[in-house]
């Protein structure tokens, strides 16, 4: 900020001192640094409001450009669109003039047939049976009746 020297500083000290006399010297001190604290503030505060300003022109201009190549491709994939749209339509008209008109005839519905409450397992029956994997449900009463041990007669 201030280039000021220690001899000039001493000097300056060395003036108040006479002028203001010793009683009154700390509090003028005291308000002059203050003073100085609040000077060093506004002089930061303009600073940032100053590199604000700065830093919102720069995103500006920033979103200016950003903005123009948005619309620069908007544009070219709009045209590349209607290119390909009036190509198609060429392509397609020349493909289809023999086939002006659209089969009249629609089939009717008939029911797929499935079971969806059927489980469609890919293992076959017989290795179930064979392996003894459960394909019914069993209580455990009906379980314990099934492999009772026969009285023979």
């Amino acid at each position: 900020m201030i280039d000021i020297g220690l001899s000039k500083m001493a000097l300056i000290g060395a003036v108040a001192l006479i002028v203001i006399g010793p009683e009154k010297l700390p509090r003028v001190a005291r308000t002059v640094g203050t003073l100085l604290g609040k000077a060093q503030r506004y002089v930061s505060d303009v600073k940032a409001e100053v590199n604000r300003s700065m830093e919102l022109d720069e995103l500006k201009k920033m979103k200016d450009t950003v903005e123009n190549a948005a619309r620069d491709v908007q544009q070219s994939v709009q045209t590349s669109a209607s290119e390909f749209e009036r190509d198609w339509a060429e392509a397609t008209d020349t493909a289809y003039a023999p086939l002006q008109e659209p089969p009249s005839v629609v089939p009717a519905y008939r029911h797929p047939g499935k079971n969806w409450r059927l489980k469609r397992g890919s293992t076959p029956q017989w290795y179930k049976a064979r392996s003894g994997v459960r394909t019914k449900a069993q209580s455990g009463a009906a379980r314990v009746a099934r492999y009772r041990p026969q009285k023979f007669q």
